[in-house]
């Protein structure tokens, strides 16, 4: 199991490089409840994607006893992941757009499911989770250890964006900067290493699926 989480300790960090999400926590926080909206948009993005994993986890496992052979199958979407991976960080970049805000009065309740609706939206472009997915299906764990190792990954996930209602709480109006110069790091961040950092994940899922398979 500690095998599987060093492998999932460098996924996780691109997966964190979410500047969609981060805007959303921060746009929930100019609101007239900013720690209420924002936590509860990031609950219901943390609720949704653990969620999805699970059901991607147990249709890939379905796949695989039909099969007959899980470790072919494992090594297969492996490989799949990467050349995806390869295409999505060499293809042209397109710019940068803004999440489409809904036009009604937030509400936490409203936030929970916003967060959630969001997720699922961007969940086909989640190549580093659906990675993570993988390498916990490919380990030789217990189905307890892999519904931890799923539920401690997404918990590790939110600790990052909870740093949004956390220093509305703490700070008040004082944190607004802060969370500005955040967001133009993030996106900066995700701008520019991102490609690279999708580059080498694909590059390491080819290359495990073809060691496999050779």
């Amino acid at each position: 199991m500690l095998e599987t989480v060093q492998i999932l300790a460098p996924i996780l960090l691109v997966d964190i490089l979410n500047p969609v999400l981060l805007a959303l926590l921060i746009f929930a926080a100019s609101t007239d409840k900013p720690v209420a909206n924002s936590a509860a948009m990031l609950l219901g993005h943390t609720i949704t994607y653990f969620i999805a994993g699970y059901g991607l986890s147990f249709a890939v496992e379905k796949l695989s006893a039909l099969m007959e052979n899980p470790g072919a199958v494992d090594y297969a979407i492996s490989g799949l992941l990467g050349v995806y991976c390869l295409y999505w960080s060499l293809k042209p970049a397109k710019p940068s757009t803004e999440p489409d805000i809904p036009d009604w009065q937030l509400t936490p309740l409203k936030c929970l499911f916003f967060g959630g609706v969001v997720n699922v939206i961007g969940l086909p472009f989640a190549v580093p989770y659906l990675g993570a997915i993988d390498q916990i299906l490919k380990a030789d764990v217990s189905l307890t250890e892999a519904w931890t190792l799923l539920g401690l990954y997404n918990v590790v996930y939110a600790m990052p964006f909870a740093i949004v209602p956390g220093s509305i709480l703490l700070m008040g109006e004082r944190s607004k900067p802060l969370l500005e110069s955040l967001s133009r790091s993030m996106d900066w961040l995700a701008d520019k290493a991102m490609p690279w950092l999708i580059l080498v994940l694909g590059l390491w899922l080819v290359y495990d699926a073809v060691a496999y398979f050779w």
